[in-house]
């Protein structure tokens, strides 16, 4: 009988990351070292999560996967080589991350990588924080080229002020950056294929100058992708729940919860999903099992589940992610 899994975070140090996920969400990180991000749910090859509560404590995803996959996913797809579908982080980005882009579907296995669809949701912001996404409006292939060239390609990305609350989406093939002093909830295909344009001419934890990608960036880069919105649907409310369709896309679904005090909601029966707390408490009830959840925790909710509750003592915010 399979429950509401919680999980063990899996910490990366990074050459741009903090401490603020300690501050913020009382996570217990690796003492001494610039943690840029949290993998809170993951199924790849030396970094699958470890369940952390229930009876299967120990056990980790990629064991549910092979073990009781129908039952865990129902209709969503497992990703490439049977592994979990859904990748989920919080990312803490004192410093700016590389320019870079991930392969499209079509372009993934001629380039040797994988295709990374993914969403940014905005948990916290400094004065001034901006997102670097998609192109500026008239920038060709060609004045790219020449920027990569001189050092200046920057230039060619579209820069847009984020504050908490704020969306993105960002499909396999557009070119992005996370700003300075951003943290950031990801949801993502499952994939770790990253190309590198420009790395703002740092060295790496190791002190030499982390690898670029050139060409498989320019390979990679949809050149007509030109000044991307913020998500921008409306609220509404349903149920008595504030809710906000974030992203309807082929491999995800992801939605805002808003929970006033004393509120609760249902969760879609029989549908993988997973939640992920960004503010406030809230208390998923499902059959005899109970979890309790604080901002920046995570919870993994079966196919095989009937029905599945939450609830909030006090005012509480989440996203609900579904995989497809």
């Amino acid at each position: 009988m399979l429950y509401p899994f919680t999980f063990h975070p899996i910490f990366k140090d990074r050459i741009w990351g903090g401490r603020e996920l300690e501050r913020l969400y009382g996570k217990a990180l690796p003492a001494g070292k610039p943690i840029g991000e949290a993998w809170e749910i993951t199924d790849r090859d030396g970094d699958t999560s470890v369940i952390a509560n229930g009876p299967l404590a120990g056990k980790t995803l990629g064991w549910l996967m092979r073990e009781h996959g129908a039952a865990l996913l129902g209709t969503a797809r497992p990703a490439s080589g049977g592994n979990f579908p859904i990748l989920c982080k919080i990312l803490d980005a004192r410093d700016k991350l590389s320019l870079q882009v991930h392969p499209p579907a079509a372009k993934a296995a001629e380039l040797g990588g994988e295709p990374k669809t993914e969403m940014w949701y905005i948990a916290d912001a400094g004065p001034g924080a901006e997102l670097y996404v998609g192109l500026k409006p008239g920038v060709t292939r060609a004045v790219f080229e020449q920027k990569i060239a001189d050092g200046t390609v920057a230039d060619c990305f579209h820069r847009i002020p984020v504050k908490a609350g704020d969306t993105m989406f960002l499909p396999s093939g557009r070119v992005h950056a996370i700003g300075d002093r951003l943290v950031i909830f990801e949801i993502q295909q499952n994939s770790d294929t990253t190309y590198r344009v420009f790395d703002w001419n740092r060295v790496g934890l190791d002190g030499k100058p982390r690898e670029l990608h050139v060409a498989q960036s320019l390979a990679s880069i949809d050149f007509n992708d030109f000044a991307p919105p913020l998500v921008g649907t409306p609220w509404v409310m349903e149920g008595g729940v504030q809710k906000r369709s974030l992203v309807r896309d082929p491999l995800f679904n992801v939605e805002a919860w808003q929970l006033a005090e004393g509120t609760s909601g249902a969760l879609a029966a029989k549908t993988l999903q997973i939640v992920a707390v960004t503010g406030g408490e809230v208390n998923l009830r499902s059959g005899g099992t109970e979890v309790r959840l604080a901002a920046g925790q995570f919870a993994l909710v079966p196919a095989s589940l009937e029905a599945t509750q939450i609830s909030a003592d006090g005012a509480a915010a989440l996203l609900r992610v579904e995989a497809r």
